[in-house]
């Protein structure tokens, strides 16, 4: 038996239901988060052997880190250097797995699904990213809300971890009640009919793609979205604002900033940060200001755009583009190469940043000033994710945007495939499935028209295309798929946008 567990527990339990999270992000504001990482690496030290192991592997003698500097010289953590190397028990605090209550699978998008303990207590910073969206965007502590978690069930990370962190904040005292069909759609479409009207909001979490089926597949079967005022919680996948768009259309919506929010989660590391009213207006005016947008973040692609509370996850920004993030959690991690691209932003740097580009007042979408000035982290996931066509990377956040233009939305469901493919005469080109929505025929007339509109918006968007590809080879070859092609759009499992040949 563990005896000290139960007063942990309701310590940290305590402090979560007591607080309200405005106090705890004011609170965390106030705080130097460059002291609270090195005292995190120090704590880690003491009580993880792996990581002991390592630093002694690498010559390097902790005791001698005293200071941020010394912080920002330690190795990153990485799965192949770290994770793979030691027993899991090790990675665990006091060499324990029983420390944690609790298991996790990554989704394993690079080769190899990991296995992550937390425990309870763990949960709870994490669910703060949660009332931050239930509270800050849909005002759910004064509205009888039911939340319905559409991501996969099991070990698989997204699914009981959102449904953990929902009933954390019913505890807490919102009015709030979790369904769990899981990413099973007759399921969803039946809690919402028979459950929705007793609730003043519904709010649908998962996947963007697997959302938008459901969404889709709704409409068809003639549910009317509108009369159960429909919220959305994303992760998992970067998205256009033109999506966000056209999902709030769908289901009746007239407040883009406050009735969707996606989450920035790894099962590594929990949900590292999120949208909040303020990002998705700040994401929206730069998806109006492509030049803008090139130049804060890079490149001609738009990442997803959240707040992080630095004190939970501390974020910084290795060899130029990569995001490394230290953070404790079932298993503490120290400067982790989590393997995505982006990069960060102070609060005050944003705001001037895009004064200075012609941002001058957000109440032109429909917002207060912010009190609590989170910085910011944006994300555009794994390079490996492009398709390179003479010399030009591709993303597939570039072609979605083609895709969700006005006057497609009837024939479409957003799931596309693309790839460069060679012709019977060994020329190149590039090929994109598109996935039509249930009861939609393909025919030349769309193919020529979704084509043209891809076309476009990689001219628009994605400036080595436009100076890479030869005039002749811009047009994209579409083939048009029923919905739930098996060979490219395989029901119930995660889609991917690229293909090699």
């Amino acid at each position: 038996m563990k005896f000290d567990r139960p007063k942990s527990v309701i310590e940290s339990l305590s402090a979560f239901l007591w607080t309200p999270l405005d106090t705890i992000l004011r609170d965390r504001l106030g705080a130097d988060p460059r002291e609270n990482a090195l005292d995190l690496f120090k704590a880690t030290v003491a009580c993880v052997p792996a990581y002991r192991q390592f630093l002694k592997g690498m010559g390097i003698e902790p005791e001698r880190v005293v200071s941020f500097e010394d912080f920002q010289s330690l190795p990153l953590l990485d799965k192949a250097g770290y994770l793979y190397k030691y027993p899991l028990p090790e990675r665990c605090k006091g060499g324990q797995i029983t420390t944690c209550d609790r298991l996790a699978v990554s989704s394993g998008s690079t080769g190899v699904s990991t296995f992550w303990p937390r425990a309870m207590t763990d949960e709870l910073d994490v669910a703060l990213r949660f009332e931050q969206v239930f509270r800050h965007s849909f005002r759910a502590h004064e509205r009888d809300t039911l939340a319905v978690v559409c991501f996969p069930l099991g070990n698989w990370v997204g699914g009981v971890f959102t449904t953990s962190c929902c009933w954390h904040l019913a505890q807490k005292g919102y009015p709030l009640t979790v369904a769990t069909p899981g990413n099973k759609p007759e399921e969803i479409l039946r809690v919402v009919r028979e459950l929705g009207p007793h609730y003043q909001q519904t709010v649908l979490l998962g996947y963007p793609p697997f959302v938008k089926d459901v969404v889709d597949t709704g409409l068809a079967l003639g549910i009317s979205w509108q009369r159960y005022n429909i919220k959305f919680v994303f992760a998992g996948e970067v998205f256009s604002e033109e999506w966000r768009s056209l999902m709030l259309q769908r289901v009746g919506s007239v407040s883009a900033c406050r009735d969707s929010a996606s989450l920035y989660g790894t099962a590594d590391g929990g949900v590292l940060g999120n949208e909040t009213p303020l990002s998705i207006a700040i994401r929206r005016f730069l998806a109006e200001h492509p030049a803008v947008a090139r130049e804060l973040f890079g490149e001609s692609r738009l990442p997803t755009l959240v707040q992080y509370d630095p004190i939970s996850r501390f974020f910084e920004v290795v060899d130029g583009a990569t995001l490394a993030v230290t953070a404790d959690n079932g298993v503490p991690l120290i400067r982790y190469h989590i393997a995505d691209r982006g990069g960060i932003s102070g609060h005050r740097e944003m705001m001037a940043f895009l004064k200075d580009r012609g941002l001058d007042s957000l109440e032109a979408w429909g917002l207060d000033v912010e009190e609590i000035a989170l910085p910011f982290v944006w994300v555009f996931g794994r390079a490996d994710f492009t398709v390179s066509f003479y010399g030009a990377n591709i993303y597939p956040e570039n072609v979605v945007v083609g895709l969700e233009q006005a006057g497609l939305e009837a024939w479409v469901s957003g799931k596309f495939v693309m790839q460069a493919k060679t012709d019977e005469t060994g020329s190149e080109f590039l090929h994109i499935a598109v996935e039509l929505l249930p009861s939609v025929g393909a025919d030349s007339d769309k193919q020529a028209v979704i084509g043209t509109f891809i076309r476009s918006q990689l001219l628009r968007l994605n400036s080595e295309f436009a100076n890479y590809v030869p005039d002749e080879k811009q047009m994209p070859r579409v083939e048009l798929l029923p919905f739930g092609d098996p060979e490219y759009f395989p029901a119930g499992v995660k889609h991917k946008y690229t293909r090699r040949v």
